[in-house]
């Protein structure tokens, strides 16, 4: 079963303001994250229903899945030192 993969505009200012290889790793992931949106290496987030991140070398990919309506939602996609802040 295929998950719709929503990013918002603010994600996308993210992914677009990351270097060239590293936007490339983190586009590569959430395409793959719409087919199997819990893989290996995935971590669920403490305190928050439904969020998880998973890495992409330093960086990191925040995202919640909504089963009930197949979506899947980026959050953020940015470096590990800043991707748990607001």
């Amino acid at each position: 079963m295929s998950y719709r993969v929503i990013i918002p505009k603010p994600v996308q200012k993210q992914l677009g303001s990351l270097p060239n290889d590293v936007r490339a790793s983190m586009v590569e992931r959430i395409s793959l994250l719409a087919e199997n949106p819990r893989p290996p290496g995935v971590k669920k987030l403490k305190g928050v229903d439904h969020e998880y991140r998973i890495r992409v070398g330093d960086y990191r990919i925040r995202y919640e899945i909504e089963d009930q309506d197949s979506v899947l939602v980026i959050l953020n996609c940015r470096h590990r030192k800043d991707a748990y802040r607001n």
